[in-house]
């Protein structure tokens, strides 16, 4: 799976991406879990991303629901037994 950048929020410390195959937009933001920093990986429709292009807040409010895992039936992978928290 290959994702590109689409929209970097570097000051919130999250981005969009897209699957390059699918076409698939995800929210992504980093998470520390004590030992390692990865990320998680949101899914959003294509509605959804043509809406957060133009509505900056329901953007965030989104990736605010994803970070207090208010939207985990969208994650890509389901977490390991140490989850992170975002940072």
């Amino acid at each position: 799976m290959a994702l590109i950048k689409v929209k970097i929020f570097r000051e919130d410390r999250f981005s969009i991406e897209q699957e390059t195959d699918s076409g698939k937009y995800y929210i992504t933001f980093p998470v520390f879990n004590g030992l390692a920093e990865y990320a998680e990986f949101y899914e959003i429709s294509n509605g959804e991303f043509d809406k957060f292009n133009i509505d900056l807040e329901s953007l965030k409010d989104f990736v605010r629901d994803c970070k207090n895992r208010k939207n985990d039936a969208r994650l890509l992978e389901k977490p390991g037994r140490i989850r992170g928290e975002p940072n």
